[in-house]
């Protein structure tokens, strides 16, 4: 039996990356996957590949940061399979740079999509998931400072705040909500950092190389399935062991 047999399952930023990863592992692990980003070209190339393996699959375009648009994805969910069981809150972005010279719309865009649409999709999510159900949310590495990512850091640990929050008030109806914290992934968000910047990174990772995006859709795989039933509200670094040189 596959770890996530009968299991409906939403994972936003699905178009590419860990998202994408994440929802091919889910589908090989028996779950049906909603699949949510706004790039549809990509997006619906991950259903496809996802159909072509021999899993269940389908698109739906969504803007986690904009509430009518969360509420239509879950509505198509519901309509669609009945049920949701798991959600990754994966879907985020950087807007990266110093302090004084970032732009208030790139902190106002950074903490509506990385933390206000991590609070949107687990609050209408939750409206119709049971006993059993689980959230996994997306923290980072960065919660523990880096510079020209006051943003992005701060967005992050709103979302292990959230997390925790959440975990406590499900608690008793057997929901658990969990944050998993990547380090450096070897994905397209990573490219766009300098090649300056990707060395010294690359030498603050203990294992000595950038993750790739499997690992942390492993990470997803365990506290979405049954052998996490008992772990909640907690935040865990996968990340080579940078968290532990910092």
């Amino acid at each position: 039996m596959k770890r996530l047999d009968g299991k409906i399952a939403i994972v936003t930023g699905a178009a590419a990356g860990i998202g994408k990863v994440t929802a091919e592992l889910f589908a090989e692990e028996g779950a049906k996957v909603v699949c949510c980003d706004m790039a549809m070209e990509p997006l619906e190339a991950t259903v496809t590949g996802i159909k072509e393996s021999g899993g269940e699959a389908i698109a739906v375009k969504c803007n986690v940061a904009d509430d009518e648009d969360v509420q239509a994805m879950i509505k198509t969910t519901m309509y669609t399979y009945g049920a949701i069981n798991i959600l990754i809150n994966n879907a985020g972005i950087t807007r990266d740079q110093l302090t004084p010279r970032m732009s208030v719309d790139d902190w106002d865009l950074v903490m509506a999509v990385n933390l206000k649409g991590t609070f949107l999709c687990s609050k209408h999510a939750l409206r119709k998931m049971k006993k059993g159900s689980k959230i996994v949310n997306t923290a980072s590495i960065s919660t523990l400072g880096n510079v020209g990512q006051a943003n992005y850091s701060a967005s992050k640990m709103g979302v292990i705040g959230l997390t925790r929050t959440q975990a406590l008030e499900y608690a008793r109806k057997k929901i658990n909500i969990n944050a998993i914290a990547p380090g450096a992934i070897d994905t397209p968000m990573l490219a766009e950092v300098s090649d300056a910047a990707r060395e010294a990174m690359l030498k603050s990772i203990p294992m000595g190389e950038y993750l790739p995006p499997i690992e942390i859709a492993k990470a997803h795989l365990f506290l979405a399935s049954d052998d996490a039933n008992f772990i909640t509200g907690q935040c865990l670094f996968v990340d080579g062991g940078m968290s532990v040189g910092i």
